[in-house]
């Protein structure tokens, strides 16, 4: 593949270099921060050969690319290189007015990023230490051993120094000025200082005030929070610096005000905010240790496909950081990747079509071994049963791994190939348990899969025969609310939008009030009224998502007027909910109506346009 053209064309569909404020990559996406997202021409970035899916999601336009990611991003920021001060911006910044969830992913997502390659270098070195320890090729006492440990050690020690740099570009300041201030947290003659502080029980002091017995070693939120800081001193530096000294004054303010306020506060309280999240995992593990593995086991896909699941990340290292290991993010991640590997794998096997088993089974082996990209946009969002296949095997994974209390010691990609990062502590059970958990999650994905799967020309046969036979029929689904019907690519959620739940349309409703579409049952309906599920007589499935993201007003401004296995006709009003304060509350309201099994019908089609009543029909079925 030509990458440079392939980047050439990335470059241009989305709004040229002048539309991009920020570009990174991960395993296998490339993430902007683009300036307006209108410029980009999403439909047409799709159907680019070499590109695997769009997705706008937490702040970020992320352009899916599978394994080939960096060979893509190398010929692409060569060719929209920027100076420092471009990068930086002198012009006004378009103001932000994401949510603060969104931006406090983008900002997570942007910092860890890229640092992720020499994180994961480190924990595969460890986990080769592990395994040669464990099997008696080298003795902890000898230089080989001794060799390995510190090139491992070195990525997580510098921690900070790592941080810092990321941190700077994304908060816009010098990364040269906030890798010294992480220099600043590790410097030998500090680390001495605090050692003999706390032998001594004498505080150590700067112009009176006194700086807590704090390490910095490893650690992940202080550094994060001291750049933070120093994003807003030194644009003040800048201003108040005589020009014709600007560039001695400005470092010097910089460096000596943020050194001095992150040694005394704002380090102090990064590392109290660190211990909480370990107190609150150490509580976890306690009281409920299998809860948070099986969640992330069984929703890491969902998290994957917009982007989120970098958000977890920093809670994994900083676990690690602080007690050593971590029971909850790495355990349920790895049972969620093998799980997704194991789903396309049987699709692999059971599939008929040559290109879905080639596709299926080089995904899935990736899967497996810790990069589900290809397999989730390949395999399982596609076909629909292996995703469901992979995130119960996932979640059961990561619900054994939890009541084992599985630990990772070395973080990695997880999958088979970072196993032994789960080598630790005095004896292998953590690892037996760990690959046990993996196992139980491919395997449980796998048969499931197996058994859901069906060849698109299967059920489309299946179709043919009983059009050829005249048993085709037609099914009418009435609209659920009266507002304008529009198309669900409309929607802004890739997850309604690109069909990833099921085909349908979406309504922006001009009442706040939903009725049953079918003459049925409700499946289920959530107490917080923002989501249901509906099964019509002849077996129609539809849910109806009232609004994005309103699940966070958590049944707020909803009122359910029915229960779980109530009978229902077409008419029959299920909630009410205030369209007007909802809007207040800037959640958009536009409302999907989806048909979760689709798969069994060859035709889903618009029955209206534009204007809609409640009873009306929306959709057609064939």
């Amino acid at each position: 593949m030509d990458y440079k053209k392939l980047a050439e064309e990335i470059l241009i569909k989305v709004g040229g270099e002048e539309n991009i404020s920020g570009l990174t990559h991960c395993a296998t996406r490339l993430r902007f921060n683009l300036k307006d997202e209108g410029k980009a021409q999403t439909e047409a970035l799709k159907k680019v050969n070499g590109v695997m899916g769009v997705i706008s999601k937490g702040g970020q336009y992320q352009v899916v690319i599978g394994s080939d990611v960096a060979s893509v991003y190398k010929p692409l920021t060569e060719l929209c290189e920027r100076t420092e001060e471009g990068e930086n911006g002198s012009g006004k910044e378009k103001k932000d007015d994401r949510k603060v969830v969104a931006r406090m992913v983008d900002t997570l997502s942007g910092i860890f990023t890229p640092i992720l390659p020499a994180i994961t270098a480190a924990g595969m070195i460890k986990a080769i230490l592990a395994l040669l320890t464990a099997f008696s090729l080298v003795d902890k006492t000898g230089t080989t051993y001794q060799t390995l440990n510190f090139m491992a050690d070195a990525a997580f020690y510098f921690l900070p120094i790592l941080l810092a740099n990321s941190a700077a570009k994304k908060f816009k300041c010098n990364p040269y000025l906030a890798m010294m201030l992480g220099g600043m947290l590790l410097h030998p003659d500090f680390v001495n200082m605090v050692a003999a502080s706390k032998e001594s029980g004498e505080a150590i002091r700067i112009f009176l005030l006194p700086i807590t017995n704090a390490g910095y070693s490893s650690s992940v939120l202080p550094i994060i929070l001291i750049v933070w800081f120093m994003s807003y001193v030194e644009p003040i530096a800048d201003r108040i610096s005589p020009k014709p000294v600007k560039f001695f004054t400005k470092p010097l303010i910089t460096a000596i005000v943020t050194g001095i306020v992150g040694l005394v506060v704002i380090g102090p309280i990064g590392t109290i905010i660190s211990n909480l999240i370990a107190s609150g995992v150490h509580s976890l593990n306690n009281y409920c240790s299998w809860l948070v593995p099986a969640l992330v086991g069984a929703f890491t896909p969902l998290l994957v496909m917009t982007g989120t699941h970098y958000g977890l990340i920093p809670i994994g290292i900083n676990n690690r950081m602080t007690m050593g290991y971590d029971t909850l993010i790495y355990p349920g991640m790895l049972g969620s990747n093998v799980a997704q590997g194991g789903a396309a794998l049987a699709v692999a096997i059971k599939s008929k079509k040559s290109e879905i088993r080639q596709l299926a089974s080089s995904a899935g082996i990736t899967a497996v071994c810790g990069i589900t990209e290809p397999a989730l946009y390949g395999i399982n969002i596609r076909f629909k049963t292996p995703l469901y296949a992979a995130m119960i095997g996932g979640g059961v994974g990561g619900f054994l791994m939890g009541i084992l209390n599985v630990k990772n010691y070395s973080g990695g990609s997880p999958g088979f190939l970072t196993l032994p990062s789960y080598l630790g502590g005095d004896t292998l059970t953590g690892f037996y348990f760990a690959c046990a958990g993996a196992v139980v999650s491919v395997v449980i994905a796998f048969i499931i899969s197996y058994v859901l799967y069906k060849d698109p020309q299967e059920e489309g046969g299946e179709k043919a025969s009983e059009k050829s036979s005249g048993k085709e029929k037609e099914v009418v689904i009435a609209a659920p609310l009266t507002g304008e019907a529009v198309s669900l690519e409309t929607v802004n959620d890739p997850t309604f939008s690109e069909g990833i739940l099921g085909k349908g349309m979406a309504i922006m409703p001009s009442e706040g009030r939903v009725v049953s579409p079918v003459n049925g049952t409700i499946a289920t309906i959530f107490e917080t009224g923002h989501a249901m599920g509906l099964v019509s007589e002849d077996g129609t499935e539809i849910l109806i998502h009232v609004g994005l993201d309103t699940v966070n007003l958590k049944g707020k401004h909803f009122h359910v007027k029915m229960k779980s296995g109530d009978t229902v006709k077409v008419g029959d009003c299920i909630l009410e909910f205030d369209l007007e304060a909802m809007k207040a509350e800037g959640y958009d309201v536009i409302t999907p109506v989806i048909i979760s099994n689709h798969f069994n019908y060859s035709t889903v089609e618009a029955a209206a346009e534009g204007r809609v009543k409640t009873g009306e029909p929306l959709l057609r079925l064939l």
